[in-house]
């Protein structure tokens, strides 16, 4: 990585993102250790004409964090400020990381509604870019917001909810970034609760044609359909009474770190070296996963380790038209040369209400279409993206995409009210960068 002199006479280090697909060099980077050091930080940049972005732990796809001016790195704010158990919230600095949140709010007898598959990242970078799981009435992780407080263009300090500066509230909870630095968030919290998780291996054509009867039948479903065979695994997850029955220690060893971490990784990287063997892996490694039950807390359900590394695109569809885009995908796939070795992602969403949320106003499925890291990714994503957007997709303000403000004008009903926000509380796009400047306009 190359280095940058920062204004203070140290060096800035070149940034890089989990996936490695994205970089910058910032003039400085900067670690405040304090909400009012932020505030600083921010009139410092804004009085060298420098812009500023916060970058959490880069895993993000897309450039939403890249700067050349100064990066904010926030894991120095981070911890649970407050919890308030007659109103069921937490409020947590933005820098804390989600695995950490989890884990102290087990610790305190309480859970969130729902989450995400994976927990690396920190809270303001999950929720600004729409970080989601899957579900039948519980929504994404910033959908769970009941307040926050970010750092504005001028460096002050704004708090809003419902019913404080509720303009901002509307909009900032998926903020990507353009409003201000978040620095605490107040979730609604429950009380600790159990999920019985059952995964059982289905065929294409029974889960696609009963869809709908296993989204509404189970409070979380979702399933994986592997590219090159006509098999997926399901996964669904249901409130149970309990006790606690997590996999054991073999079985979890061999599900989630030998077949889903270590042999995945090897077989990417032979896939990777060697395409033409990819669909007689995707027939084996289809095959390999068995059905199997489960009871844990929630972060213990939701979320599992990924540490085979990839490149993804995931679109928002409305939900009645997802498993017809889900088949047009599968017969690209089928007549087209392309060798994927990643399974394909199918989650749901109810609708929400925030401005650009990829559930705002309208009941979601996502589909996510992976490549593995360092394997030429563009053919396949350029294919997915034309079929997705025929439905009226909008795309995960993360993960790789090709769209602009003119495309999100026309699928978001609330655009207009997000730019006119933005044009309000940054004129002089201190928050700005080529991402931002891209998807939401000059």
């Amino acid at each position: 990585m190359g280095t940058a002199t920062a204004r203070n006479g140290s060096t800035a280090t070149a940034w890089r993102n989990w996936a490695g697909n994205v970089t910058a060099t910032p003039t400085r980077v900067v670690t405040p250790a304090s909400v009012g050091e932020l505030q600083e930080a921010v009139r410092r940049a804004a009085e060298d004409g420098l812009r500023v972005k916060a970058v959490g732990t880069g895993h993000s796809f897309t450039a939403a964090a890249a700067t050349d001016g100064v990066l904010v790195r926030p894991q120095a704010l981070a911890g649970i400020r407050s919890v308030d158990r007659a109103a069921g919230t937490v409020t947590v600095a933005a820098g804390t990381a989600l695995k950490d949140l989890n884990r102290a709010l087990a610790a305190e007898g309480l859970s969130l509604t729902n989450m995400g598959d994976i927990m690396e990242q920190t809270v303001s970078g999950a929720t600004s870019t729409g970080t989601h799981g899957t579900g039948r009435d519980s929504a994404s992780i910033a959908a769970q917001i009941r307040a926050l407080e970010l750092v504005t263009a001028d460096g002050g300090l704004l708090t809003c909810s419902e019913k404080e500066n509720p303009e901002v509230f509307a909009a900032a909870r998926v903020g990507i970034g353009a409003l201000g630095i978040v620095t605490a968030i107040t979730f609604a919290v429950e009380p600790l609760f159990f999920l019985t998780a059952r995964e059982e291996p289905m065929g294409f054509d029974r889960v696609t044609a009963e869809f709908e009867e296993h989204f509404a039948e189970n409070e979380h479903f979702e399933f994986y359909w592997f590219p090159h065979t006509g098999n997926c695994n399901t996964k669904r997850n249901n409130r149970s009474q309990g006790p606690a029955a997590p996999p054991g220690p073999v079985s979890a060893w061999v599900e989630d770190e030998l077949l889903s971490n270590g042999l995945f990784q090897a077989v990417n990287t032979l896939g990777r070296a060697v395409p033409a063997t990819i669909p007689s892996i995707a027939r084996v490694a289809s095959r390999a996963l068995s059905a199997r039950t489960y009871t844990d807390i929630p972060y213990k359900v939701f979320t599992s380790p990924r540490r085979v590394r990839f490149v993804e695109m995931e679109y928002a569809l409305p939900r009645e038209t997802v498993v017809e885009a889900l088949r047009e995908l599968r017969a690209m796939v089928d007549r087209s040369g392309l060798r994927i070795s990643f399974p394909v992602e199918v989650r749901t969403a109810p609708a929400d209400d925030i401005a650009l949320s990829t559930a705002s106003g309208r009941d979601t499925a996502y589909i996510a279409v992976h490549m593995y890291k360092g394997t030429p990714y563009q053919a396949y994503f350029t294919a997915a993206e034309h079929i997705f957007t025929a439905h009226g997709g909008r795309p995960h303000w993360g993960k790789v995409h090709t769209r602009d403000a003119e495309y999100f004008s026309r699928v978001y009903p609330r655009f207009d009210e997000f730019t006119a926000l933005r044009d309000r509380l940054d004129p002089d796009r201190v928050f700005g960068n080529d991402y931002l400047r891209r998807v939401l306009g000059a």
